[in-house]
């Protein structure tokens, strides 16, 4: 299977439990996500009593406003990210404060019916499309071409499921970061907007960037308070970004 765009699901989200002695005015419409954090944000003054009449959102409005993104960091969301490539998970990973990650193994897991990620692009030029289509099967029938003959080479080997860890770590090799892969990603609010920013700007690389874009939407109807500055627009090089209105909070 090729795939030609991310698959994001929901994994989790906050649930808030209102402590019944500190009760909290709250006004407006919000998720327990943005209930948290504001529970939070007024504890710090013990102004839950709301004496601005704010509603929730128009609280955490000003909190992004002011930069005291801290109380954002009690909400995390968990995803999980299919149709991702590699190459992809290779520059995610390297967002680390906040974040959490488990991806699939290539050691375990038998990749000789891997899934692949086309590049953005080379989608839509059917030149490129049969190329590269060309490239990862070729890879992919080195690579189970690899495992037998490892299989084979470490037929001393006792433990079959070691055996085969130690043939498939070795075989992986020649698999391209085109290979798609399946990753469990849990961040805070604060984390999540870190990373949208970078990610979502133009300057990033064009199918992280797709997601980012994609992780983007799934979270602003998560938690529209979290996210609400962030504007997706359609860039010059044709494909969507998103801007930021308060940058690093």
């Amino acid at each position: 299977m090729i795939f030609l765009e991310p698959l994001i699901s929901v994994l989790s989200r906050p649930v808030f439990a209102e402590p019944s002695h500190l009760p909290v005015t709250w006004l407006g419409e919000s998720t327990d996500g943005e209930r948290l954090a504001e529970f939070a944000g007024r504890l710090c003054y013990m102004s839950q009593k709301n004496p601005a009449k704010r509603e929730t959102r128009e609280y955490l409005e000003n909190i992004k406003k002011q930069g005291h993104g801290s109380v954002l960091e009690h909400a995390n969301y968990s995803l999980l990210l299919e149709g991702v490539s590699r190459s992809l998970t290779h520059e995610l990973v390297r967002h680390r404060a906040g974040f959490a990650y488990s991806q699939l193994s290539q050691r375990y897991v038998d990749e000789s019916t891997a899934n692949f990620v086309m590049p953005p692009a080379i989608i839509g030029d059917e030149a490129l499309e049969k190329a590269w289509t060309r490239q990862v099967e070729e890879a992919q029938k080195a690579y189970v071409g690899l495992v037998e003959q490892l299989m084979t080479r470490y037929a001393w080997v006792p433990d079959k499921v070691h055996r085969r860890k130690m043939a498939r770590e070795a075989a992986r090799g020649v698999l391209p970061n085109s290979t798609e892969t399946k990753i469990v990603v849990t961040a805070n609010a604060r984390a999540w907007r870190t990373m949208l920013e970078l990610r979502s700007s133009e300057g990033a690389e064009f199918e992280i960037r797709r997601c980012a874009v994609a992780i983007l939407r799934i979270l602003k109807d998560e938690a529209p308070a979290f996210f609400s500055d962030f504007e997706i627009y359609q860039a010059g090089d044709r494909a969507e970004a998103a801007k930021i209105a308060y940058h690093k909070v």
